[in-house]
């Protein structure tokens, strides 16, 4: 009898934890599910706050103060589409995911390439834009400077932006030339001027509007852009809701050939440029 009853007791203790363990799974679904999306907190709260960076003509300062440009018009529509406010948090560069992932802001609309080790961090949406790479020189420094070769040199010193995809281009096309990176590309600019680097790599149309802008000092030794890149809104992992919700916008707005106008009015002319001067 005593046999029958300490089996008796095993099995139930089995049991026990076999439906523990059963649970434990089902719970942690639950947990999941109930917790909200961005897309939920940002209806709840009412403002969509945006991670970027300033750089020409993707998000600058007008002459108030006021933030233009191309990501601040695509964010803008974003959150007017959304049906709340747009909150604009500037961010250093090198520190924009970090900022992303601690919950900072909601989303980065700020000229982000789409690359696999960046993906490792964050979900990236669909392509809403493509950008390149391009080189801007030094008229004495960098003389006869035709091509990527000539600047793939121990002596050459290139600048770019830290953390930013200027600086990968620049290791992987001109890998024994020294690079030197800043937090901003103002500075990298004032650099070149300052004739202490023969170049700057920035995405276009940067670079040429710098050579228009310091016909004097500065040229471009290269016809176009060397690289081209996929760009995409930067959202925080297992986010789907709200991965699906950015793509599906974008899929809108591209055929209703929206983001096409906004790209052109600010890449291809300078209507907007006496609001910055």
């Amino acid at each position: 009898m005593k046999h029958w009853k300490a089996l008796w007791t095993s099995l139930c203790a089995l049991a026990l934890i076999v439906g523990l363990a059963g649970q434990a799974p089902a719970s942690g679904v639950q947990q999941e599910l109930a917790s909200e999306s961005t897309i939920e907190q940002v209806m709840k709260r009412g403002v969509l706050k945006i991670g970027f960076s300033t750089f020409l003509p993707w998000a600058m300062k007008d002459k108030t103060g006021k933030f233009i440009g191309f990501e601040i018009d695509v964010a803008t529509r974003l959150a007017t589409d959304m049906g709340v406010k747009p909150e604009f948090v500037p961010t250093k560069w090198s520190g924009i995911i970090p900022a992303l992932l601690t919950g900072k802001f909601d989303v980065i609309i700020g000229g982000m390439s789409i690359r696999p080790e960046r993906n490792l961090k964050v979900n990236f949406t669909i392509p809403y834009d493509y950008a390149g790479q391009s080189i801007v020189a030094h008229k004495e420094k960098a003389a006869g400077f035709k091509s990527l070769a000539d600047f793939n040199k121990p002596e050459v010193i290139i600048a770019a932006r830290l953390g930013a995809t200027p600086a990968t281009a620049a290791k992987k096309y001109m890998p024994l030339a020294q690079l030197k990176l800043f937090d901003d590309e103002s500075q990298a600019i004032q650099e070149l001027l300052n004739g202490r680097v023969h170049a700057v790599v920035a995405s276009a149309p940067m670079p040429a509007e710098q050579a228009i802008k310091n016909p004097d000092k500065l040229f471009l030794p290269l016809n176009g852009t060397f690289t081209k890149e996929p760009i995409g809104f930067a959202v925080r992992k297992s986010d789907y809701d709200t991965l699906n919700y950015f793509d599906n916008w974008i899929r809108v707005v591209e055929a209703e050939g929206w983001l096409a106008e906004r790209k052109t009015y600010w890449f291809e002319t300078r209507d907007w440029e006496d609001q910055i001067k």
